[in-house]
């Protein structure tokens, strides 16, 4: 896949993800059974995505307005350690998390899809919409993905910053 130059040269100064869930690593839906319990939908691809971003040391992070025992599984499974939820406020934790990582904006991509989002995006280095996202949201990116969130976005993402790192043939040799 190709990127613009002017992304790929944000994305070249990453070094923290940080991904709305509800939207961005799901496709928005939310499903409830009779006994209360949440059910969500996580791509496969995406979790690669982070795991390979991972490997080539960016840090990734998960900050989500809802509470859920879903995406904590999965933040466990894929060793995400940054993980924010239950609260619609979420600049101040963005600010905590650049204070304690010594982190600059411009070293921070952030994936959003609504208006809780905006403050964030307005902020990083590297600003991400998905398609899917409240319309309005994404006059605030750098970038909007080809695939929709819970639909292979955040892998998008994740080899938008490996090949702007210049790391994109030795993963994939990697594996070879």
């Amino acid at each position: 896949m190709e990127f613009p130059i002017e992304v790929l040269k944000r994305a070249e100064k990453i070094k923290l993800l940080l991904l709305d869930v509800d939207g961005v690593l799901t496709d928005g839906k939310i499903i409830l059974t009779d006994k209360g319990e949440e059910i969500k939908h996580f791509h496969v691809l995406d979790g690669m995505g982070i795991k390979l971003l991972q490997k080539i040391g960016v840090e990734v992070g998960i900050i989500s307005s809802r509470v859920s025992q879903a995406v904590i599984r999965r933040a466990e499974e894929l060793s995400i350690k940054l993980l924010f939820q239950g609260k619609v406020e979420k600049l101040a934790f963005y600010e905590k998390v650049l204070k304690e990582k010594g982190l600059k904006d411009e070293e921070v991509a952030y994936v959003g899809d609504d208006w809780v989002d905006i403050p964030i995006l307005k902020r990083v280095g590297l600003a991400i919409g998905v398609p899917n996202a409240w319309p309005p949201v994404n006059n605030y990116v750098n970038y909007i993905t080809k695939c929709s969130g819970g639909n292979g976005a955040v892998r998008e993402i994740c080899e938008l910053i490996i090949k702007a790192k210049g790391k994109w043939e030795e993963i994939f040799q990697s594996f070879l």
